[in-house]
Order: C-alpha cells, then structure tokens, then sequence
C-alpha cells in the first residue's frame, strides 16, 4: 500500500479510464496513454504506457532512469530491440500477442511494430515512468561537445541532426524522405538478419502527424 495515503478518504482512486490520459500522438493509429501515480493515486509503484503503432512506425531508442520495463504485446506484433551492456550487443526479440519482452532497469532500447494495428503494453516498476529519449540526447549536448569528444567536424554533426526534432518519441516522422523501396530493404535485410522474418506485407504506411511535445 501507499503509506502516505488515506484509504478511507473520498479522495482515494480506485479506477481510472486510461483512455483519457494522454501522453503523445503522432497520429489517430500512433499513440500512447500513461496510467500512474497522478492518474491513479492508490498505485503501489507499478506503472503503465498502453501503446498503439502501426507498421514501421518506432518507439524512438531511450532508456528509463526509474524503471525496468516489461512489454507486453496485445495485438499485432512488434520487435523489442535491447543494447546489452554487459555483451555489448543489439539483442532483438520479435514478440506478438500474449508474448512478452524485459527491458532491464536504465537499459537503452527501442520497439518497431512489424503490422499494424500493434497494441503493447509496456509495465514500469515505478509510481510514474521516467524516460530520457535518444531524440533529446542527440538536439541537446553541445555540437562543440559531440565534435571535440568524437573528433568529428562540428558543421557536419549540425547537419546530420539538423532534421531530429527533440522529444520525437514515435517515428519516423512525416516529413522523411526516404523511399518506400529503401526503407522497406533496410528492415527486411535487418530482420533476416537479426534472425527475424518480416511478413509480406509489411510495408512503410506513414501517415501525417502532428508532434506535441512529451512530457514525464
């Protein structure tokens, strides 16, 4: 139980309609609703994002600095993508409905739907989940930072995240340029190689958005 809170008082939630919580939109088939301490308030750290993707779209790579995250696929299916810091490695672990994924506590990882009509549901243990995005890493260090530390060409870094908006959270956003061809090779080779097959008909289906900024 929540020590602090007053199980007998008219203030303590019992239910909650996630539905009404929403956390990002990019579009009416990519979204994510939060359930936390704010929305529920007799939570016992345990937390939820309840995610709906369609294919191709990404939940851009990030880490949770409160929590470990447990992914839960409901529908669709989707490709949970873990960097072990231990091996060092990308590991990638295809799930789809009743199949789940953990992601270690601050571990950096991603997820890929691989159909439409993807439903996750990704469990936190923690009152409300925390994140830092790859987005946000990439638009906010100092490019002089980036170009001294890696010895690299300032201008050129500059250029090459000059397209990353901050706090993207679902990608690819809109405005990408690439062709449906390239992009539709690019996640075939990976999956076969990642020991994945891609079915048939998964091909690009991006949609136009809009990009609210996210907040935690």
């Amino acid at each position: 139980m929540v020590s602090s809170l007053d199980y007998s008082s008219p203030s303590a939630q019992f239910t909650f309609d996630v539905n009404t919580s929403p956390v990002m939109k990019k579009d009416n088939q990519n979204y994510i609703n939060v359930l936390g301490i704010n929305q529920l308030n007799t939570l016992d750290n345990v937390s939820l994002l309840d995610i709906f993707l369609s294919a191709n779209n990404v939940i851009e790579p990030h880490y949770h600095q409160n929590a470990a995250e447990l992914v839960y696929c409901i529908s669709g299916a989707a490709v949970v993508s873990i960097l072990n810091p231990f091996t060092k490695q990308i590991q990638n672990f295809p799930i789809t409905p009743g199949q789940v994924a953990n992601v270690p506590h601050g571990w950096w990882h991603y997820e890929v739907a691989t159909v439409d009509h993807t439903h996750l549901l990704a469990i936190f243990n923690a009152p409300t989940p925390e994140v830092i995005l790859g987005s946000d890493i990439l638009k906010l260090t100092p490019s002089n930072i980036m170009a001294h530390t890696y010895c690299i060409d300032e201008n050129q870094w500059k250029q090459a995240i000059k397209p990353v908006k901050p706090s993207t959270f679902i990608g690819p956003p809109t405005s990408c340029e690439r062709t449906s061809e390239s992009i539709n090779g690019h996640y075939l080779n990976y999956y076969h190689n990642t020991g994945y097959t891609a079915p048939a008909y998964y091909q690009p289906n991006y949609q136009n958005s809009s990009w609210p900024q996210y907040y935690y």
